[in-house]
């Protein structure tokens, strides 16, 4: 079949390695033909689609298509999207994110594309933004949704807060995980003595890492004070944080304001493919973050055979299962999120129970041809 995927834009992101994975499987698993239709990846998470890692995949760039709202903009968006479809002819649109989902599902839904699907990677409204911002994407969900045949949800709490927010009945939905690349992360620890002696880590150290951009809403700074309460009992206790954003200099001035600055590594932005070898450098991950989709490092940490600490935020809790494969907190909470980091760096054991677990229970979920599969099939349904 003919399938056209449209996402805002490539930047290195969980959303985005979930559809290049699910085009390129499209293309070499199934034989179909497919088109990657994308706005320019502007910003500092990087560009995805510059890796290398496009395959020969057919892309073409919508300039116009751009995150930030601008009517004139995106109604020229729109129109080069309904122009681009026109002539490809594509059996399936699939789109992705806020403004690529919106913009994309109208164009295609006009031409009476005969299956429209929609993946929720993550809400666009959340309760940290202000309630006339909150209504008024709640609104543009309500409305994309009636111009697709189907969601896909990242996360079964995806569909549970869109089915709250009336964005569309349960019926319309269908859970299918990120799927991912699971073999170099079920080798994860072949790596862990090298980066370990490259990040200047001992075989003492007991280290925790966050991985996710420096930015607003990620929660490091949680782990920073944590940290302050463990730092004097828990001396062999190190944090790693991969991935860079705006917050960094904030970040790193909490830090050496706090003593820390022996206990906290920043390697910075790393390409996807190295994520399994900082990860073999971790004996465990910590997810603070207070709004996300299904994090990609929470299964990534679990496949690779690492606990997890996270807060109890939309989809942790279907990998994080609170006493098996890590510990669920309180969103915000400062103490609890130290006690579980106290209670993991002490018992070593129990790190690897936990986190063999995981692996067990969550390999085969979250590759990406079991991802693929899934979501074919939801093309061919009737």
């Amino acid at each position: 079949m003919r399938v056209a995927h449209i996402i805002t834009r490539m930047i290195v992101g969980g959303a985005q390695e979930n559809t290049l994975f699910n085009c390129l499987d499209l293309v070499r698993d199934y034989q179909d033909e497919v088109l990657l239709i994308t706005g320019p990846a502007e910003g500092p998470e990087g560009k995805l689609l510059e890796q290398g890692r496009g395959g020969g995949l057919q892309v073409v760039q919508c300039d116009s298509l751009q995150r930030s709202i601008q009517p004139i903009r995106d109604f020229t968006a729109y129109r080069q999207l309904k122009r681009i479809l026109a002539d490809w002819k594509p059996d399936v649109v699939h789109t992705h994110s806020a403004k690529g989902g919106m913009l994309g599902r109208a164009a295609a839904w006009n031409l009476r594309i005969p299956k429209v699907i929609h993946t929720v990677h993550g809400a666009p409204f959340h309760p940290y933004q202000n309630a006339l911002a909150r209504r008024f994407f709640i609104a543009c969900e309500r409305w994309a949704a009636r111009r697709c045949h189907h969601l896909i949800s990242v996360a079964d709490a995806m569909t549970d807060l869109m089915v709250h927010a009336k964005v569309a009945p349960r019926a319309k939905f269908t859970t299918i995980y990120s799927g991912m690349e699971v073999e170099p992360l079920l080798r994860a620890n072949e790596h862990r003595e090298a980066v370990r002696k490259e990040l200047g880590f001992r075989d003492e150290h007991v280290v925790f890492g966050k991985i996710a951009r420096l930015f607003h809403l990620k929660g490091h700074s949680y782990v920073i004070e944590a940290a302050k309460l463990i730092a004097e009992d828990q001396p062999n206790v190190r944090f790693l944080f991969v991935g860079d954003g705006i917050l960094r200099s904030d970040l790193e001035k909490q830090i050496a304001d706090a003593g820390l600055q022996d206990r906290f590594v920043f390697v910075g932005l790393v390409p996807p493919e190295t994520i399994p070898k900082y990860l073999g450098a971790m004996d465990g991950l910590i997810h603070t973050s207070l709004r996300e989709g299904l994090a990609r490092a929470l299964p990534q940490a679990l496949i690779a055979g690492k606990p997890v600490i996270s807060y109890d935020v939309d989809g942790a809790r279907e990998v994080v299962l609170d006493g098996e494969t890590g510990y669920l907190l309180r969103p915000k909470a400062i103490e609890s999120l130290s006690e579980a980091i106290r209670r993991l760096s002490l018992d070593s054991e129990l790190r690897s129970k936990m986190g063999t677990l995981g692996q067990r229970k969550f390999t085969e979920q979250f590759r990406h041809q079991t991802m693929t599969r899934r979501i074919r099939e939801l093309y061919l349904e009737s």
